[in-house]
């Protein structure tokens, strides 16, 4: 399985790229959400990958960022939501925006995606707000009281991931991250896993 690659772009479409890995060239689909940071062929870049397998293929889909990832893999557990329609929603609109219509369940948002009628966009709603909390919590409709910034999101989810490894709960680990991060979010990483150790050893 293959996670991330870096490389240089050989080619470079809207909806895809050849990204030159050490004389290998792989092809990669992509949302225009990732489209737009890729440079022109010639230039280097980074892409995290996720790797889909069928009985007949294998298919590379590259992104920019580990929120776009993501979505995309809470998209494709969706039933009846597919890779092909999983980028067409990432590629319809910016994933703030996504997050932002799941926060408000605006079915009539979703459904000006191409190919996501309302019934799909209903599903999606129910289905993402649990899969994507992390992600809406961040969002500026639900930033945290006071000002205060929120956790980048990839630190938070390793730091959740962290302690469920511990024997936690996810809930339980949420929770107890999310009160030491409101104490001090400028906090590095290894400080925040102490402290939220102790709160759950306290509890």
């Amino acid at each position: 399985m293959i996670a991330s690659l870096r490389g240089h772009i050989q080619e470079k479409k809207p909806d895809a790229v050849v990204v030159d890995v050490q004389g290998v060239g792989y092809l990669l689909q992509i949302p225009l959400s990732t489209y737009y940071k890729v440079p022109e062929p010639g230039g280097e870049h980074f892409f995290l990958v996720h790797t889909h397998v069928r009985e007949d293929q294998i298919t590379l889909f590259g992104f920019d960022t580990r929120r776009e990832l993501d979505i995309f893999r809470a998209l494709i557990s969706v039933r009846g939501c597919g890779p092909r329609t999983a980028l067409t929603v990432l590629s319809g609109m910016e994933t703030e925006t996504l997050l932002q219509c799941l926060v408000r369940a605006d079915v009539a948002g979703l459904s000006r995606i191409p190919g996501i009628g309302p019934k799909t966009a209903d599903r999606l709603i129910y289905e993402l707000k649990e899969k994507l909390s992390r992600y809406l919590e961040i969002t500026p409709e639900a930033a945290p009281p006071g000002g205060k910034a929120a956790l980048p999101a990839d630190m938070q989810e390793d730091l959740v991931s962290a302690l469920v490894n511990l024997g936690y709960n996810k809930a339980q680990a949420e929770k107890a991250l999310a009160k030491v991060a409101e104490e001090d979010p400028e906090a590095g990483f290894e400080n925040l896993l102490r402290r939220s150790l102790r709160r759950l050893m306290a509890r």
